[in-house]
């Protein structure tokens, strides 16, 4: 239980006494960011955190997180850098593979290199919050990540379950590149599967009791899915809700503007495309209209863990101009469009939580990059809506 309006970052232990691979340089640093916010847990442990700036807010809120359930934290990050099979084994590796086919950690440095500042801020507090938090707590034991990198939320820039890759199989992907056996195409889980599809609900001030517009906020997910989290700073920031374990902004919620709840969507952001392969001597083209065009080929090397030891495999990748190969029909290859746009998802995600007001919130909607989202909207004005994300999705151009 957590006591009742406690304020963390009050006991500072000393960097002599930490094992993991932190510079003094960043230790003084952090603490010196630590003073600049307050998280305060109120009777039911929910954290309210108070920063001075964005940055600030955000280092607060990730910190808040590891203390609640760090485990969650660093698996989604574990699954969303594509490296499940170094946790859990060989098994997971063709989910590995999926996550690498269209992200890489290479990728998603670029994009960080190139945000604006603000947004850089942002990821730079995502990564000390956590970091801090592994410093002040050498008895936690990460099962992979030891340190947390500004980059990363670009591989996790929605706060859905699984987003757009999942629905990619990973039996196909087995069949493919792997011993070319039939598989079921079910997918076989170790576990229930989480809850799908969400309810929301917008009521106007005319059909209300109170006669103020009312947002029910109604996520199918399992317990403890998403931690409920109060984030604020002297910047602006004030928002109240659910967040998906690890990411910096607040997924279904509101602020004192607004609120916004998300249902699943079903837009048509993914296309397959049937590829007639070419072979011309020992290299492979694919048709393109009446030309022939080279197939890409790129080697993945994963690690998993097996008996205890950590082990390799290899795989030849193909892609096309449309996608990378993730499976076969008869004679042709499959490859797979899926809309890739990490710096304007995350910008996306945080930006609505900052939005003032319906046409605030549309022109957030406007960059057309959460697209496993529709959207339930209300305002405090009485004006209500439901967004659904069909009204914004966008079109795929040069496939």
């Amino acid at each position: 239980m957590f006591p009742y309006e406690t304020c963390i970052f009050i006991c500072l232990l000393s960097s002599t006494l930490i094992a993991l691979p932190f510079t003094k340089t960043e230790i003084v640093a952090w603490k010196s960011q630590a003073k600049r916010v307050t998280i305060i847990r109120d009777t039911w442990g929910i954290p309210h955190i108070y920063g001075k700036t964005d940055g600030d807010a955000i280092f607060g809120f990730l910190y808040a997180q590891c203390e609640d359930d760090f485990e969650r934290v660093e698996m989604n990050y574990i699954t969303a850098v594509g490296r499940l099979a170094e946790v859990e084994g060989e098994s997971k590796l063709y989910h590995d593979l999926r996550t690498r086919l269209f992200y890489d950690s290479l990728q998603a440095i670029s994009i960080y290199t190139g945000s604006p500042v603000w947004l850089k801020r942002l990821c730079e507090g995502f990564a000390n919050g956590i970091n801090y938090y592994l410093q002040t707590h050498p008895e936690v034991k990460p099962k992979l990540l030891h340190r947390f990198q500004p980059w990363m939320p670009f591989l996790f820039s929605e706060g859905s379950i699984g987003g757009d890759l999942e629905s990619i199989s990973v039996s196909r992907l087995k069949n493919f590149y792997g011993d070319g056996k039939t598989v079921s195409s079910i997918e076989e889980k170790d576990h229930e599967p989480e809850p799908k599809g969400s309810n929301g609900f917008a009521i106007a001030p005319s059909r209300s009791a109170s006669g103020n517009a009312l947002l029910l906020i109604n996520p199918h997910t399992s317990f403890y899915f998403r931690p409920e989290v109060h984030v604020t700073s002297e910047e602006g920031l004030n928002a109240y809700g659910a967040v998906t374990w690890g990411q910096f902004f607040v997924y279904q919620g509101f602020n004192q503007y607004c609120g916004w709840m998300h249902t699943t969507s079903q837009a048509d952001v993914m296309d397959e495309y049937l590829e007639t392969l070419v072979r011309k001597n020992d290299s492979l083209f694919y048709r393109q209209g009446n030309t022939v065009r080279p197939i890409s080929i790129k080697t993945i090397r994963l690690a998993y863990k097996e008996d205890g030891q950590k082990k390799f495999k290899e795989f030849a990748t193909y892609s096309t101009h449309h996608g990378p190969i993730i499976a076969s029909q008869g004679e042709q290859w499959v490859s797979l469009a899926m809309m890739v746009e990490p710096l304007k998802a995350l910008t996306q995600s945080y930006q609505r939580t900052r939005a003032t007001g319906l046409e605030d919130y549309k022109k957030v909607m406007e960059l057309k990059a959460n697209s496993s989202n529709n959207t339930v909207f209300a305002d405090s004005k009485g004006k209500h809506c439901v967004l659904a994300w069909r009204l914004y999705s966008q079109e795929k151009s040069g496939l």
